[in-house]
């Protein structure tokens, strides 16, 4: 009886030991590691690239035609490029006339993630007096872009 009794018990293990084998061999390997990310390229700090004078923009905030001559009673729109991004920058634009006396200032809080435009206008019904002009334009406080017209 003790024979049977240490044969069962040695067939019992057996037995165990095939189905830890077993399962060993039905287990799906390890996931690969995953290869780190690519570092996001670092972002542009934004640019003013360009202004452009005229007499009206576009649902895109782009003027159509540039022009740097307008009549007393035009409306008169800049139209702003930046490029970069931030989640969020100062834009501003000064109007001066002549010698210097500013006639508007305006800013507008931007939060650019690539190429964008914003505009800026100016008018006066009862007309603004001829001479020469200038639109400043600065990005969180530095002068960043100008642009000269006149009123003729």
């Amino acid at each position: 009886m003790r024979a049977r009794r240490a044969l069962l018990a040695l067939f019992a293990l057996a037995v165990l030991a095939g189905v830890a084998c077993n399962k060993t061999k039905n287990e799906p390997p390890p996931p690969a590691a995953e290869a780190p990310a690519p570092p996001a390229p670092a972002a542009q700090p934004v640019r003013v690239m360009a202004v452009t004078l005229g007499r009206a923009v576009g649902a895109d905030k782009r003027v159509a035609t540039a022009v740097d001559t307008f009549a007393p009673t035009d409306t008169i729109y800049a139209s702003v490029d930046t490029q970069g991004a931030a989640p969020s920058a100062s834009l501003s634009a000064r109007w001066t006339y002549q010698d210097g006396q500013v006639v508007h200032e305006e800013t507008q809080t931007i939060a650019p993630s690539g190429p964008a435009a914003t505009e800026f206008h100016i008018s006066k019904p009862d007309g603004w007096p001829k001479g020469e002009y200038k639109v400043e334009i600065l990005l969180d406080g530095a002068s960043a872009r100008t642009a000269s017209f006149r009123v003729a």
